[in-house]
């Protein structure tokens, strides 16, 4: 499901896929549809532990700030994130990786997160390092 959510200072978008929907089918635009919560905290209610989660932006500009913050609130662990960079110690996914929420990391740039570096070397982190372009038509392919 595509569900954007308005606050007041901006909207922000969380996409996720309806399995029971797309079961055994090829990916569609037929398995997305859109709803409008008030909150970044309802947007993110029904995330459970072990999820994979795309996170848009680039570098550390046009990030979804709020539902990085849900998710820490929530403490939703074992999330497998995927976006073009790690953040950085005390922004962006810096943020979950300080509550090792992160389990997995699918990124095409990781080199400014010193906590990052600490929790791969220590075996605490799984890491994917991809191409941009390759992340971004895996991305796409997985939508098509």
């Amino acid at each position: 499901q595509v569900q954007e959510v308005a606050t007041p200072a901006m909207a922000l978008s969380v996409l996720r896929i309806t399995p029971a929907r797309c079961l055994g089918a090829v990916l569609s635009r037929r398995c997305f549809s859109a709803r409008l919560y008030a909150t970044a905290d309802d947007a993110i209610a029904d995330i459970p532990d072990g999820a994979t989660c795309l996170f848009g932006g680039f570098g550390l500009c046009g990030i979804p700030e709020n539902a990085i913050a849900a998710l820490r609130r929530k403490g939703t662990r074992d999330l497998t994130c995927v976006s073009n960079t790690a953040g950085v110690d005390d922004f962006g996914l810096g943020l979950l990786m300080q509550t090792k929420q992160i389990k997995r990391m699918v990124s095409s740039y990781v080199g400014e997160n010193k906590l990052f570096e600490r929790q791969y070397f220590s075996g605490e982190l799984e890491v994917e390092i991809t191409p941009q372009g390759t992340l971004a038509e895996k991305i796409r392919a997985g939508g098509a």
